[in-house]
């Protein structure tokens, strides 16, 4: 395959699960905003949302204050804003044409009806859309084109391209979105297993579709060192990091077998995935859960400048 088809299949991938992510950020910070500020200290929720996408100092220079209906401005709608809802659709729908004979029709059907309607939102009053509203188009539309590749795609190479995007995005947005309670920060350190403590961890739990699998896997109580299991280690856990790293790693395999030749890529996805096996909670959070996942979206991201040296050069983005 060709490294243009083939960066344009891994970014299509990426763009719309970095969409669906911005969407379930919006949402994480829609429910933290309606707990009342009744204990003092920091809570500004926007301001962690933010943070968590790694966009508040873009933000800060064209906005201001973090206040709600900018921030989803921001996130949903902004172009001036590469990672808003708005310019992944766009972005991807882009990648999508470009390589529209490597796309069944289901598949580019789905990522231009997507396109069609978020223009179409851009030129709706926005009184008329409801935060709720755009999270669920986001998430359905996200799982649209998902489903879609699933179920029609060729499992060849331009599936594993495809496939490799979307996890290694996966891992960096589960990373962001856990970070979210890092700032958060509680009033004081007595909060920690309070009802704001776990209705914020429930928060996160739902933004990620996850809160009825993670009472199915662990029940009861929800506690920190359960949480960081469930989205970090958890191999049955579809959002956690080892399972978007495994994922990965089946992805390189994959191609390794079918070129006939091992690759960098190859040698440094499997260095982070026995990092990531060997790991427990009370490792995590002896380093620091903000530190941790700080740490492992920076190997992320070097483990994606690896593989697009490896197979996607040439290709911009």
């Amino acid at each position: 395959m060709l490294s243009r088809t083939a960066a344009n299949l891994f970014w299509t991938a990426r763009y719309i699960e970095r969409a669906e992510t911005n969407a379930r950020l919006l949402e994480v910070g829609a429910r933290n905003a309606l707990i009342p500020n009744t204990g003092g200290g920091y809570r500004n929720e926007w301001e962690s949302i933010l943070h968590a996408s790694g966009t508040s100092d873009a933000f800060r220079a064209k906005y201001g204050e973090a206040v709600q209906r900018n921030v989803e401005t921001w996130l949903f709608f902004d172009r001036d804003n590469p990672s808003s809802v708005t310019a992944c659709i766009e972005k991807a729908r882009e990648n999508g044409r470009i390589v529209r004979t490597a796309l069944t029709s289901q598949v580019w059907d789905a990522l231009n009806t997507a396109w069609a309607e978020v223009r179409e939102f851009g030129r709706t009053e926005r009184s008329k859309l409801g935060t709720s509203d755009l999270v669920d188009w986001t998430l359905r539309t996200a799982s649209l084109v998902r489903g879609a590749a699933m179920g029609t795609q060729l499992r060849n190479d331009g599936y594993d391209f495809t496939n490799i995007g979307h996890f290694l995005e996966r891992a960096d947005s589960t990373a962001r979105l856990l970070d979210t309670k890092y700032f958060v920060l509680l009033p004081h350190v007595t909060f920690v297993g309070s009802g704001l403590d776990n209705y914020q961890w429930r928060t996160l739990l739902r933004a990620l579709s996850a809160h009825r699998a993670f009472n199915w896997a662990y029940g009861g109580e929800i506690t920190p060192p359960k949480i960081v299991d469930f989205l970090v280690l958890n191999r049955a856990s579809p959002r956690s990091l080892l399972t978007a790293v495994e994922g990965v790693n089946h992805h390189l395999d994959r191609l390794a077998r079918a070129y006939g030749k091992a690759t960098s890529a190859q040698t440094r996805a499997r260095m982070l995935l026995g990092e990531m096996a060997e790991l427990t909670p009370e490792d995590i959070f002896d380093e620091g859960l903000h530190e941790f996942l700080t740490r492992f979206v920076r190997d992320v991201s070097a483990l994606s400048e690896v593989v697009h040296e490896t197979y996607l050069s040439g290709e911009t983005r």
